[in-house]
């Protein structure tokens, strides 16, 4: 569940001088994205920084301008719609030392044997987690305020709230928060520090940290079914893996607190989503679903239209001009590389298993 730790998200890398050599480099990514990813600040330094051969983009590696650029790239820069990389292509790619990868997993493109040929790799999913965090919260406060059910009973009513709309809610406002942080990933630990700008108490489930390291994070390490049934909030910040899915059913979803919230911004398949709906049809609990299980769920699926259900299109991670961070990562990320000091953001063989 755990994440390898982030050093901090830097849009541009202090030391802005050029590298004193340019590793030849090809960029494989969707080009729809490319601008986004490189706006021209980012795109400028990535140009200082690399020999960049050919000048566009490969999107899949089977002709031959790819085969040619394959054979000489030292560094693969990649994105979304990057082409797997498996075992065919790394046989193209005999003087290939590193793959950075200008978004956030490289699960589903990258194989292990890039690793046992000592490929270095590096993954901009910290930058990708300073929004997710950000959002995670917003949905926080909001849902501690229980702007979207009152929301909605002031958009039907078209008039202002009564006294009786407050009362009726299970509980209301941020003061004394207990919030519970499953995951101690990226964005579980950008959450975690975000909220001690909040009155809130932090509790932490995640089986990878100890208890000096919680200590360090601030937070109250604990074991999850104490997390759910102890917690006012719940923010899901685990990856999909056979461990954690549903690692919210139907039971511990019962050990939830009467009025808690729940804030989904990880995976759909984290939580049971048959048991979560019969919680939140009763109005039991409270939601915030960036994700759902499936995704989308059905038109005709009964959270749609429930007040106390904010459901978001999978939108908490980089969007519009937060996708640049992204790229300005990668880029230093490459500049470290060229420099031959240590990456800031390797993602390593040994946690492949359990990122997201």
């Amino acid at each position: 569940m755990r994440t390898t730790d982030e050093a901090p998200v830097e849009a541009m890398a202090a030391d802005a001088t050029p590298p004193p050599r340019r590793p030849r480099t090809v960029l494989a990514m969707d080009s729809a994205v490319v601008d986004d990813v490189f706006p021209p600040a980012v795109r400028a330094r990535l140009e200082e920084t690399a020999d960049i051969r050919p000048p566009g983009v490969v999107r899949e590696f089977g002709s031959p301008a790819a085969r040619a650029a394959l054979a000489e790239a030292e560094v693969l820069l990649t994105g979304w719609g990057c082409p797997p990389l498996d075992t065919a292509v790394l046989d193209r790619a005999p003087r290939l030392r590193a793959v950075i990868h200008a978004a956030g997993t490289v699960k589903t493109f990258l194989s292990r044997a890039a690793y046992e040929r000592g490929i270095t790799v590096s993954s901009a999913a910290a930058a990708n987690a300073v929004p997710v965090a950000e959002f995670t919260l917003a949905a926080i406060i909001l849902g501690a305020k229980r702007a979207f059910p009152l929301a909605h009973l002031f958009r039907t009513r078209r008039t202002h709230r009564t006294d009786a709309d407050l009362d009726r809610q299970h509980w209301l406002g941020t003061r004394g928060l207990t919030v519970g942080v499953v995951g101690a990933s990226r964005t579980g630990r950008r959450v975690i520090q975000l909220l001690r700008s909040i009155d809130a108490e932090v509790l932490l489930y995640d089986p990878y940290v100890g208890d000096a390291e919680a200590d360090l994070l601030g937070v109250v390490r604990t074991d999850l079914d104490t997390l759910v049934a102890t917690s006012d909030v719940v923010t899901l910040h685990a990856p999909d893996t056979a461990e954690t899915r549903h690692q919210l059913d139907a039971r511990r979803l019962g050990l939830m607190r009467p009025g808690a919230l729940l804030v989904n911004t990880a995976r759909g398949p984290l939580v049971d989503t048959a048991a979560l709906t019969e919680h939140l049809v009763s109005g039991r609990l409270d939601a915030v679903l960036d994700v759902t299980d499936p995704e989308p769920l059905p038109a005709g699926h009964p959270l749609w239209d429930l007040p106390n259900v904010f459901i978001t299109p999978h939108m908490a991670g980089a969007q519009g001009n937060e996708v640049g961070r992204l790229g300005a990562l990668a880029v230093d990320e490459l500049a470290r590389y060229a420099r031959g000091v240590p990456l800031n953001h390797p993602v390593l063989l040994a946690d492949l298993e359990r990122i997201a």
